[in-house]
């Protein structure tokens, strides 16, 4: 029998301006550990700016989000604008400030903000194939940009102001938390706060693996 195919975008490395990177191991190893085949990718630009992960602060570094992304994928990783949605069988989107800085503007614009044409172009064609879309932490805010006007039901937790933003989106918002997930059935998408709640990686797990094991039942 063939291997669920899920592809796992990535947007760089590192919590601050890159994908967060508990939540893409995470999501790695839970998709290994049930049989699924996990297809990495990221677009190839430049982040938006490089943090400095032990000061917190903004450095001159210049980084680029697919080269940033091969760290966590040990080197196996795609550009995104390479993928088709034919060759998968459901994507997920892990967290961190690289799908609201690189992925998106959202961390910056909010419901005004713009996406990667790339990562939309995938998000669309998986949508309207009916493939299944999983989405953690901040990453349901971008997904909410990407579907917007579509009425979608999506949660990030608890934050006010994001679930604002996402109800601006003309989309839904459900409160969660970190051990919770969010199924929204008539359009195939499944999302969990994450480290959006959670106070550490085993309370981030605890959604992230009922997200996965339900993206893997709906395929």
């Amino acid at each position: 029998m063939a291997k669920k195919r899920v592809g796992v975008v990535l947007s760089g490395c590192g919590v601050y301006d890159g994908t967060e990177i508990h939540e893409a191991t995470l999501t790695l190893y839970f998709l290994d550990r049930a049989g699924a085949q996990a297809i990495a990718m990221a677009p190839n630009i430049v982040q938006h700016h490089v943090i400095d992960h032990l000061l917190g602060a903004a450095t001159s570094e210049t980084r680029n989000v697919l080269v940033e992304s091969a760290r966590i994928a040990r080197g196996q990783v795609r550009d995104v604008a390479t993928v088709k949605a034919n060759e998968l069988d459901a994507i997920i989107i892990p967290g961190g400030f690289g799908a609201a800085k690189n992925l998106s503007t959202i961390a910056f614009d909010g419901p005004e903000a713009k996406t990667n044409p790339d990562v939309s172009r995938l998000i669309l064609d998986m949508y309207q194939a009916k493939k299944p879309i999983g989405a953690l932490c901040i990453a349901p805010a971008m997904l909410s940009k990407v579907l917007a006007g579509k009425g979608v039901t999506l949660t990030i937790g608890d934050d006010a102001g994001v679930a604002g933003a996402i109800q601006k989106m003309g989309n839904v918002h459900q409160e969660s938390d970190f051990a919770g997930i969010v199924i929204d059935t008539p359009n195939r998408i499944v999302t969990t706060a994450a480290y959006m709640c959670a106070a550490s990686i085993a309370e981030a797990g605890q959604g992230i693996e009922k997200l996965v094991a339900q993206i893997l039942t709906m395929v």
